[in-house]
C-alpha cells in the first residue's frame, strides 16, 4: 500500500513530508526499544513509537524504513524535525495510542 493511502486512511498528521508519498508501505513494527527496532523492522516499514528524539530518525534512516508514526499526539521537539528533514524521514502522528494504530495498520496491509 502506498503512503499516502495510509496516511488518508489512518488520519495521520503529516509533521515532516518528503516528496515521495507513493512510497510503498511493506509492514509496520511497534516497539519504544530503538534496539529492537534496529534488530527487528524490516526495511519499507512504519515504525510505530511514543518516541520523540532526534535518535529515531537515525534508526529510521539506518533501517530504509517508510517512516515513524508518532502515538499519543505526541509532539517531537524541534531538533527531532530539523533531522527529520535533513534525513528525508517521514514523520507523522497519530492521537491514537499505539494499539489501536498499530491494529489499524495491520487491517489496512496485514504485516
Amino acid at each position: 500500500m502506498k503512503l499516502k493511502e495510509v496516511i488518508e486512511k489512518l488520519q495521520l498528521k503529516v509533521l515532516i513530508s518528503q516528496e515521495n508519498l507513493d512510497l510503498e508501505v511493506t509492514g509496520g513494527y511497534t516497539s519504544d526499544l530503538l534496539s529492537d527496532v534496529i534488530a527487528n523492522s524490516k526495511k519499507g516499514n512504519l515504525w510505530i513509537t511514543l518516541q520523540i528524539h532526534q535518535n529515531i530518525i537515525a534508526v529510521a534512516k539506518l533501517k530504509d524504513l517508510a517512516g515513524v508514526i508518532i502515538v499519543n499526539n505526541r509532539e517531537p521537539d524541534e531538533e527531532t524535525l530539523r533531522k527529520a528533514k535533513e534525513e528525508n524521514v517521514f514523520l507523522l502522528r497519530s492521537e491514537e495510542m499505539a494499539f489501536e494504530v498499530s491494529g489499524k495498520l495491520y487491517e489496512l496491509i496485514g504485516s
